[in-house]
Parts: C-alpha cells; sequence; structure tokens
C-alpha cells in the first residue's frame, strides 16, 4: 500500500543518473582558452593579492589547474568559487567579498550585467565555431544581399566575430556587428570586437541610432530605426536569444547553433509569449500579498530596484515582504502560501522565469509595475533590465501622485470579479501596531488588507506551541526504528 504513494527506498537508492562530466583540458591548452598570460598581466599590472576565480559548472573541471598556473605566474593568490549564490552568469560579488578578495575573475557565460564594489575581468570560453557552414546559412538566410541585418552573439563566440565580418562585408554592405562593451570604470575583457568596419567609432556617431542594451553596442544607419532591421543570432537556444526578442519582439530573427549546426528562422510566437506574460501581469492586480525575490546580489543598484517596488506595491494597497533565499526551486517558494505572487529581481537573461510549475507565478518588475502603476500602460515595449525602470533610465515612469490614486473599481479579466486599488495609500509606512485594519481615505473609511499575519491567523495549525510550565515532565523512552516510510514495528500491534 505503500508503493502505491511514494517509490521505493530500495529503488532510490540503487538509481543510477547519467551524468555527463566534462574530461580534463590538456595543461598545453590551458594557456588559450582560459588566457591565463593575460589574466596574470592584469593581476601584476594591479597589485592584486587576493584573486576570486569564478567558474559556473561545466568549467569547474579545469579550475585547480588554472589556479595553480595563476598563482605560480603572479603574485596574488587565488580562490576558487565553485557555486554561486545566484546565475553562473552574474559575478558573485558576495563570495569574493567573503574571502577579502580584490578582484573577481568571471570565466564562461556572462549576462553582461554591470557590477561596482570589485574590479572585474571577464575570460569568455573559445567555444568552436565552423566559420564556412556559418556563413553558408547566414546566405541562406537572407538571400537579398541588401539586407539591414545586426549580428547578435553569445558572448563565447566574441573571438570569431571579426573574422565572420570580413566574410560576410564583400557582399553585404549593410550587416552591422554588436559590439561587446563591458560597463564600469573597473570591468575589463580581453575579448572585445573592434569597430565597425567604416572607421568610425561608435561614440563618435549620432547618439539618437546608438543602441546599448545587455552589454551589447551597435549603431543603426541615419533614417533607419531597430524595427527596419533583422538580427542573425549566433549561438545556443536559450536565455540569451530569449531575452533578445522578447526585448527587439518587432524584429524578426533567426539563429545559427555552432553545436547542432542548424540554422533556422527563430518561429516562436513573440505574441503568445507576450500574452503569456500579460496574464501573469492580470494575476499581479489580483494579489494582495506580494513576494519580493531578490535573485542577485551583484547586479548594480539592485537596493534601488527593491525601494522603488515597494513604494509602487504599497502605493495600489498591497502588502509586500522581501525574500532572500539564493537559487529559486518549487520547494522553496511552495512555503509561502500566503503570498500571492513573486517579483524577481534579477539579471535579463535570469529575470524571464518560467513559473508554469511553480505554485504562484513569478514575474519581473516591469510586469509588477505595470499592474501596481497606473501611469505605466502595457504596450509593445518590454523591459527587461530593471536599471531602465529606475529615474534616469530610459522606461522610467514616475508613480502616480496622491492626487490621483482616489479609490477606483476595476474588474478582473480572470475571476470577473471587482477589485479595489489603493486601500493602503493613506497607510503609514511603520505602524507600532500588529493591527490589519487601516484608514481607507480621508472619509475614514476602514479596510481589512489580507496579509500575511492575518492568514497565519486563519490557520489551523500554526507550528509548534512552546506552553512552557504547561507540559507535565515524563522519562524518555525509547521511540522508534528506521525510516519515516517504513518504521521497523510498523504494522506490528503494541
Amino acid at each position: 500500500m505503500t508503493d502505491a504513494f511514494s517509490s521505493s527506498s530500495e529503488n532510490v537508492i540503487q538509481r543510477v543518473v547519467d551524468v555527463t562530466v566534462k574530461t580534463n583540458t590538456p595543461v598545453g591548452e590551458l594557456e588559450e582558452l582560459y588566457q591565463i598570460r593575460k589574466t596574470c598581466d592584469f593581476i601584476n599590472e594591479h597589485q592584486f593579492e587576493k584573486v576570486a576565480l569564478q567558474f559556473p559548472d561545466e568549467l569547474l573541471v579545469d579550475s585547480v589547474a588554472v589556479a595553480a598556473e595563476i598563482e605560480s605566474n603572479s603574485n596574488a593568490k587565488p580562490f576558487i568559487l565553485g557555486d554561486t549564490s545566484y546565475g553562473s552568469c552574474c559575478v558573485d560579488e558576495v563570495a569574493a567579498e567573503h574571502i577579502g578578495a580584490n578582484c573577481i575573475v568571471h570565466y564562461g557565460s556572462a549576462c553582461l550585467s554591470p557590477s561596482k564594489r570589485l574590479p572585474l575581468m571577464y575570460v569568455f570560453e573559445r567555444r568552436t565555431l565552423d566559420l564556412k557552414k556559418c556563413t553558408t546559412a547566414f546566405r541562406d538566410l537572407h538571400p537579398d544581399t541588401q539586407s539591414h541585418v545586426v549580428i547578435l552573439y553569445d558572448v563565447n563566440y566574441v573571438y570569431a566575430i571579426n573574422d565572420l565580418l570580413t566574410l560576410l562585408l564583400p557582399d553585404y554592405p549593410n550587416v552591422i556587428i554588436s559590439e561587446l562593451l563591458v560597463e564600469g570604470e573597473h570591468c575589463y575583457s580581453h575579448s572585445r570586437t573592434k569597430r565597425q568596419h567604416d572607421g568610425t567609432s561608435l561614440s563618435e556617431r549620432d547618439d539618437s541610432q546608438v543602441v546599448y542594451q545587455f552589454g551589447r553596442r551597435f549603431c543603426l544607419k541615419g533614417g533607419l530605426s531597430i524595427t527596419d532591421y533583422r538580427m542573425f543570432y549566433l549561438g545556443q537556444e536559450g536565455a540569451t536569444l530569449t531575452n533578445f526578442m522578447m526585448t527587439w519582439n518587432r524584429c524578426a530573427f533567426c539563429s545559427f547553433d555552432p553545436i547542432k549546426m542548424t540554422a533556422r528562422t527563430e518561429s516562436v510566437s513573440i505574441n503568445r509569449a507576450l500574452m503569456k506574460r500579460y496574464y501573469a501581469i492580470e494575476r499581479a492586480k489580483d494579489a494582495n500579498v506580494v513576494g519580493i525575490l531578490v535573485g542577485t546580489l551583484g547586479v548594480a543598484d539592485y537596493l534601488s530596484i527593491i525601494q522603488q517596488l515597494k513604494e509602487t506595491i504599497r502605493g495600489a494597497g498591497k502588502k509586500s515582504y522581501v525574500f532572500a533565499m539564493g537559487k529559486l526551486n518549487v520547494p522553496k517558494l511552495a512555503n509561502f502560501l500566503e503570498i500571492d505572487i513573486f517579483v524577481l529581481i534579477a539579471c535579463p537573461e535570469n529575470s524571464l522565469l518560467d513559473s508554469s510549475e511553480f505554485y504562484k507565478p513569478v514575474v519581473t518588475p516591469f510586469e509588477m509595475e505595470v499592474a501596481c502603476n497606473k501611469k505605466r500602460e502595457w504596450s509593445e515595449e518590454y523591459v527587461t533590465d530593471f536599471r531602465h525602470l529606475l529615474p534616469g533610465g530610459r522606461s522610467h515612469v514616475p508613480l502616480a501622485g496622491r492626487q490621483e490614486d482616489e479609490d477606483e473599481t476595476d474588474v478582473s479579466l480572470i475571476t470577473g470579479v471587482l477589485r479595489k486599488q489603493n486601500l493602503l495609500s493613506c497607510e503609514p509606512e511603520k505602524s507600532s501596531f500588529g493591527s490589519s485594519v487601516v484608514l481607507r481615505n480621508q472619509a475614514l473609511t476602514v479596510a481589512n488588507t489580507n496579509s500575511a499575519a492575518s492568514f497565519l491567523s486563519e490557520r489551523s495549525w500554526r507550528g509548534l506551541e512552546k506552553k512552557l510550565g504547561e507540559t507535565p515532565v515524563v522519562k524518555a523512552v525509547e521511540g522508534r526504528r528506521g525510516i519515516a516510510i517504513a518504521y521497523e514495528e510498523e504494522g506490528t500491534s503494541p
């Protein structure tokens, strides 16, 4: 009967898990793949004493050998950062500060989100690329040689972009290569692309024609907008490509996968994906209690967006709670049933989380602002970088003032019921009382807010109660043996 509700404990112990382990890179190839000489020059030039080496899981197999080479060719003591606090694409400045590091060397794929605490150097993985097949795939996808195309790419193929540009330019004069640009005075990268082929630097062009986003920068031709260009992406399908397609959702995308050696026109319906995000916005409008998930401690201005979200959520008459729990999974978030919806603060590539398996939806800061800020409307613009939502950002929209936030009645598109807004607009930010009854408006009408405390009070089981002095003292007795799924004496009479 037990097996009908759970699997056998013996099968779990004897189960064989297939794990693909990357083989160690030969010592002779470490210099080229991990740019050890340039890394040591960077360390010695700035006289760093402690260096944090951050590796993704797939490159950890070479971490010890790389650290040994750096230690022997520099005056610094290297420390290996393995299991990162959040996504491996983000720089883990918190872990580096724990060991007192003077700088960070980040290996492998990166989202290029700005970091401001420590000096940073990027070393991208040099993945294999067949330039001939890539060029042939590009020509097949763009038969018109006068097409205006922007070439985007995974950072691990930046070393080959200049060669690809050389092969395409004679036949495709309107091709534009995006340039990697690491933001910040203390950020360094030895794999940047050269300037555009016409010899004019991007900084000398008209600022209105320069597009700078997600660590990439490219310049559009005069009189053209981003919607007049097609996008060609070089890399595997994943978060980076999805982020590009959601942001530039009015552009046609095609891609070439260097691993599978296949090219295709991206046929994923962006409109359908945007409608799924809009459904999440409607769920956010229905929510009364919002959980703010801190998904990064390294991306610049993350504290500012937390504070802005608190004010926006409170202005919409909702309660908010902040959670810092590292990498997210379904069981973690399932512990907080009183939360109606979560908003994730992370880098652009990790913020578009597929929450279909979660018990409660997970939205982005942009989507939460659409739900709570009456001045922000749902349009063709989709923002994944939360820094653009802050004051001074290109997509910042001020919060509606108090004179505009009279109570409004809105109809939920999901439940069909009326919902009230701005119930907490007159509530003080901090209260010394534990009551959930607050003033709703100038007429002194009261409203009951659905906070976590009221949710807990409605539960039949509220956790272990101490009952100090009320429980009789008894001698310890021998308990049951075994595991919870099958105790030894289970099924026998006492």
